[in-house]
C-alpha cells in the first residue's frame, strides 16, 4: 500500500501532524524506532502513578487556540508547578520571588529585595559580561547566582560557569511578590491519566509501527508515501555529511520507595555542584496521588555522544550555523518535511509543539 504521507517519529508533533493529515483524508503511516508512542511525553502508568519517563513536563501556555486544542484529548487538572530548591541543608522556592528574597536575606518588602540586588549588582562591577558567570551576578547579583544559579547551570551543560557563554542567560526572571507559580502562562496543569493518553487519541484508526528504525525502513519500502514528515535528527538524516549537530543528554534512575510522600513536592532541584543529579520528580504530586508508595527520579545530565538519545540541542552559535548548513541542504529534498524537535534543532516546550505542527500542517496540506 502507498501512503499520502509517512511521519517518522510518533511524539507530539508527529501525532498532531498524523491527526490532522487523517482529518483533511489523508492516508498515514506513522513509524518510531522505540517501543512505545508519545516520544519524550510518554507516561508510564505504574500501579496508579503516572511516570514521566524522559523528565518532568508540565504543559503551560498563554495561546488559548493551543491550549482550547489540546484539551480535545485529555482533561486537564489545576497543578501549577512551584519547585523548590535544595543548596546544601538550605531550602529556597523558585522562580527567583519574594519568598526566595526573603529567606536570603532575612528581609520582608520588595523595596529591601531590589536594593539588596542592586547592591549586589554595583558591588560586582560587571559592566561588561564575558560568560555565564558575570552574565548572571551583572543581573541579579552574587548570592542568588551562588546559591541558585552557579552549581546547577554547570551540571547542566557539564562546564564551569566561567567557560560558558554569557548569551545563554539572556535574563533572568525577578518577581518582586510572593508567588511561586514558576510559569507566567495562562493556561497550566497535567493530564489526568497522563499524556501517553493525549498520543493514543491524537492517533486512533492510524497505523503505527513501533520498533522500526526509519533508514532499515524505507530501503525496504522506498516508495511508501509521497511525502515524508521526518522528526527525527537532521543531520543523521543527511548522515551527518556536513557535521554533528551537538546535544546535553540526560538520564533518570527511577526509584519505588515505601512511603506515601518523600519530598512534598513534584520538582525539587538540587543546586549544588557536588550533588551529581539536577532535580528529583516525585511523579504522584503532578495528579494529586494518595498512594502509599511513592516512585521518584533523579536526573542527571551527561554528554551526549553520536548514537545517543538526544535531549537539548546546544544552540551556540556554531551549532546554529551547522544547522542552517542542514537547512539549505534540506531544500534538496522538497518530499522530506522536517519538524520537531530534532528536525528543527530547538528547544521547543510542548505548546509550542503543537503550534508548530499545526502551521506545518496549513503549509503542507
Amino acid at each position: 500500500m502507498k501512503y499520502d504521507f509517512l511521519i517518522v517519529g510518533a511524539g507530539l508533533f508527529g501525532a498532531v501532524f498524523a491527526y490532522e493529515a487523517k482529518k483533511r483524508g489523508k492516508s498515514v503511516l506513522v513509524i518510531d524506532k522505540r517501543d512505545h508512542i508519545a516520544g519524550n511525553i510518554y507516561t508510564e502508568n505504574v500501579d496508579g502513578i503516572n511516570v514521566h519517563k524522559y523528565g518532568a513536563h508540565i504543559f503551560h501556555t498563554s495561546n488559548k487556540e493551543v491550549w482550547d486544542y489540546i484539551n480535545n484529548f485529555a482533561e486537564f487538572n489545576n497543578y501549577i508547578n512551584s519547585p523548590v530548591a535544595i543548596y546544601k541543608d538550605e531550602l529556597y522556592n523558585l522562580p527567583f520571588n519574594m519568598n526566595t528574597f526573603s529567606k536570603l536575606w532575612n528581609i520582608k518588602t520588595p523595596k529591601e529585595a531590589k536594593e539588596k540586588i542592586e547592591e549586589q549588582r554595583k558591588a560586582s562591577g560587571i559592566d561588561n559580561p564575558k560568560n555565564l558567570e558575570e552574565q548572571a551576578i551583572s543581573l541579579v547579583g552574587k548570592d542568588v547566582y551562588e546559591k541558585l544559579i552557579k552549581g546547577y547551570t554547570e551540571k547542566q551543560w557539564g562546564r564551569d560557569a566561567k567557560e560558558l557563554p554569557a548569551f545563554i542567560i539572556k535574563r533572568l526572571p525577578l518577581r518582586f511578590t510572593f508567588d511561586n507559580n514558576y510559569f507566567n502562562d495562562r493556561y497550566q496543569g497535567i493530564p489526568i491519566g497522563g499524556y501517553t493518553g493525549i498520543v493514543e487519541k491524537l492517533l486512533d484508526g492510524i497505523e503505527v509501527k513501533t520498533n522500526t528504525e526509519y533508514k532499515d525502513f524505507i530501503k525496504e519500502n522506498p516508495d511508501i508515501a509521497d511525502k515524508t514528515v521526518y522528526t527525527g535528527m537532521i543531520d543523521e538524516f543527511f548522515d551527518y555529511k556536513l557535521g554533528v549537530l551537538e546535544y546535553r543528554r540526560v538520564y533518570f534512575e527511577d526509584e519505588r520507595l515505601d512511603t506515601d510522600n518523600y519530598q512534598g513536592n513534584a520538582v525539587v532541584n538540587y543546586t549544588q555542584r557536588e550533588v551529581p543529579f539536577t532535580r528529583i520528580i516525585e511523579h504522584k504530586h503532578f495528579e494529586y496521588g494518595k498512594q502509599d508508595f511513592t516512585i521518584i527520579s533523579k536526573e542527571y545530565p551527561t554528554e551526549w555522544q553520536k548514537g545517543e538519545e538526544p535531549y537539548y540541542p546546544i544552540n551556540n552559535e556554531k551549532n546554529n550555523a551547522l544547522y542552517e548548513s542542514y537547512v539549505v541542504l534540506s531544500k534538496t529534498r522538497p518530499e522530506i518535511i522536517f519538524g520537531g524537535r530534532l528536525g528543527a534543532y530547538k528547544y521547543y516546550d510542548m505548546d509550542k509543539v503543537v503550534e508548530a505542527a499545526l502551521e506545518c500542517v496549513e503549509k503542507n496540506l
